[in-house]
């Protein structure tokens, strides 16, 4: 499996002086906010979005002070969007940590996240940087338009292939397409490569979450539970093709099953079993793969360099994780 320390390492000393910036931009007057938005900076992730950054940045022209603030504002406003969405799911976990309502309850978590959204707004606009915001303001639309299609269709599971990719392309794939249009903006890239970017972070993204989809029914999984998606009722790529594989009888059984499971292990197994069985898996694996081909694609319209090798593996990494 790829090493991601290993990917980052032709940015680490920009990643490591933009862990600085990011923690500067949060910065408030209020105590308990600088609390909170320590304890937000101490849990960070792989910094993935902001390594989408910053080699979309190198391949277009070079990293900028504007690549920086690109980079913490598609942070600032991910990471709104995520304490807000803890708020929605009444989730009292993220990534093994409590959840910023679990310790400081919902009316502070909704705060904090309205807070990180100005943060993000002020910083875009106090530097003149209008594309970047616009990019990524055009992102958290579509990720918020995804999330209420998500909730409308669940409530009949009526999800197709069509509306399950338009779902995950609004809900995950903006994000990292903003990411990879915010980096080549920042460097001064034209439009059509700007385009050409963004278009490339939004395959990767579609690959990227039907790698999370696979992760549901067993496939390499590290940390992750099984079923936790058939849990809250998701329809998933591999549950969708095992549904229109089977015949009408069984396709309400197992719908029905979704639907009354309450979380009972016996019959969780059964979907799952169900969706392995009907080729679920396989297909959505080939899927994933056909986006990240897609991907690559893209990225061969643009100069060969280390920067385009780098994102190729950031792309392997992300379709070859274990969680």
């Amino acid at each position: 499996m790829l090493n991601l320390d290993e990917i980052k390492k032709p940015i680490a000393a920009e990643l490591d002086t933009f862990e600085g910036k990011f923690k500067a931009s949060m910065q408030s007057s209020v105590p308990l906010l600088d609390r909170i938005t320590h304890y937000i900076v101490k849990r960070k992730g792989k910094q993935i979005r902001p390594m989408f950054v910053f080699f979309s940045a190198s391949l277009c022209g070079g990293i900028t002070e504007a690549t920086h603030r690109g980079a913490a504002l598609v942070e600032l406003l991910h990471t709104a969007t995520l304490v807000h969405d803890d708020v929605v799911d009444n989730s009292y976990e993220r990534r093994g940590f409590f959840s910023i309502n679990a310790l400081w309850k919902n009316k502070i978590a909704v705060l904090v996240g309205d807070f990180l959204l100005s943060k993000g707004l002020l910083l875009s606009i106090n530097n003149n940087d209008f594309e970047l915001l616009k990019i990524v303001s055009e992102a958290v639309k579509q990720m918020s338009e995804g999330e209420l299609l998500q909730i409308e269709k669940a409530r009949r599971l009526d999800i197709d292939e069509e509306i399950y990719y338009e779902v995950i392309r609004q809900k995950t794939a903006s994000l990292i397409a903003s990411c990879c249009a915010c980096g080549a903006a920042s460097a001064g890239a034209d439009a059509e490569t700007v385009e050409k970017m963004r278009l490339f972070g939004e395959k990767v993204g579609i690959a990227f979450q039907i790698k999370d989809d696979l992760f549901d029914f067993g496939t390499d999984a590290i940390g992750k539970p099984l079923g936790i998606d058939i849990k809250e009722k998701k329809i998933t790529l591999p549950l969708i093709y095992a549904l229109n594989k089977s015949s009408r009888s069984e396709r309400r059984r197992i719908i029905n099953l979704v639907k009354n499971h309450n979380e009972e292990a016996d019959k969780v197994s059964e979907i799952i079993d169900f969706v392995r069985q009907s080729g679920g898996m396989d297909y959505a694996t080939k899927q994933m793969e056909s986006y990240q081909d897609q991907a690559f694609n893209i990225l061969k319209d643009l100069p060969a360099q280390s920067s385009r090798d780098a994102l190729e593996q950031l792309v392997r990494f992300t379709t070859e994780r274990k969680k």
